[in-house]
């Protein structure tokens, strides 16, 4: 199950990385607003915090704070990943793992993450973001369905068993 987590890891960096040189060096030349539907643009943004911009200060220490927290995080889900029982599990950790280090890279090579995906109702703009925190929010999506999934079925194993009974 490591080493599927290990290539969907990859895959998800890979697929970051190439997305953002492209954005950043080919469609953004220069920066602006394509507008691309009703309720989708593409931007080019430099996001210095966490998630929605959270603790975006500009202190000089944050991108290898930030980048460590994600680091130790990435290690622990792949021992985390050794004890779980679902193939499921091995996908998410890899897509988790994969975009937080594609947002590594990002924060120690320019100190901050470059998002580019802009989707908005109206005036009502869904903070702009990129592949790594789709891959992340897919990972951390699928962990939460798989407990779920977990937990009904033996809810479901002990009614039977009540029933036997």
């Amino acid at each position: 199950m490591i080493v599927r987590a290990l290539v969907i890891a990859l895959v998800a960096l890979v697929l970051d990385q190439a997305t953002k040189w492209y954005v950043m060096y080919h469609v953004m030349v220069p920066p602006r607003e394509i507008i691309v539907t009703g309720f989708f643009n593409l931007v080019l943004t430099f996001n210095k915090g966490i998630s929605f911009g959270l603790f975006s200060g500009n202190a000089d220490w944050q991108p290898y704070i930030l980048s460590a927290i994600a680091a130790v995080i990435s290690v622990v889900l792949l021992f985390w990943l050794k004890s779980q029982p679902t193939k499921i599990n091995g996908i998410a950790v890899g897509l988790i793992v994969g975009g937080a280090i594609g947002n590594v890279i990002d924060r120690l090579r320019i100190g901050a993450v470059v998002d580019f995906l802009d989707f908005h109702l109206a005036s009502y703009h869904w903070p702009a973001f990129n592949i790594a925190d789709a891959a992340i929010f897919c990972g951390v999506a699928l962990i939460l369905f798989d407990g779920l999934n977990i937990s009904l079925r033996e809810r479901k194993k002990a009614k039977s068993e009540e029933g036997d009974r």
